[in-house]
């Protein structure tokens, strides 16, 4: 292929780029598109093959910068057709089973401490049954 075949290629993605899409994403998924499209040899993507790569790539920009979860099989394909694309900045999220690993620990002051027996004593005798 010659140098005009390299900007077809580079211009490819540009279609698909969505309205509301942010230069910073919009690159980032720019280039996962590249790195997906089929080598030199003259393969052409079907429709079919354009759509899945497309929401591939969505999956992968909203995993990446909205913290979106999708099931461990699909992040791992994901994650592998993007091994390689640097993003700068790219924000870290804290899932909810992250969460709840870590172990809890309410300390409260003196002060607080008194005022919830106090309220819950209330709130008992208020319930009682005699």
């Amino acid at each position: 292929m010659g140098s005009g075949d390299d900007e077809l290629v580079d211009d490819f993605p540009e279609q698909f780029r969505s309205y509301s899409e942010n230069e910073k994403h919009w690159q980032a998924r720019r280039s996962f598109i590249l790195r997906n499209v089929p080598p030199e040899d003259g393969t052409v993507l079907s429709p079919l093959r354009v759509d899945q790569l497309l929401s591939l790539s969505m999956v992968w920009a909203n995993h990446l910068f909205l913290g979106c979860s999708y099931n461990k099989a699909l992040l791992d394909k994901v994650t592998e057709m993007a091994e390689g694309i640097e993003v700068e900045d790219a924000p870290h999220f804290t899932t909810r089973d992250e969460i709840m690993k870590k172990p809890f620990s309410l300390s409260l002051s003196l002060e607080s401490t008194i005022v919830l027996k106090r309220r819950l004593a209330r709130l008992l005798l208020s319930h009682a049954v005699y």
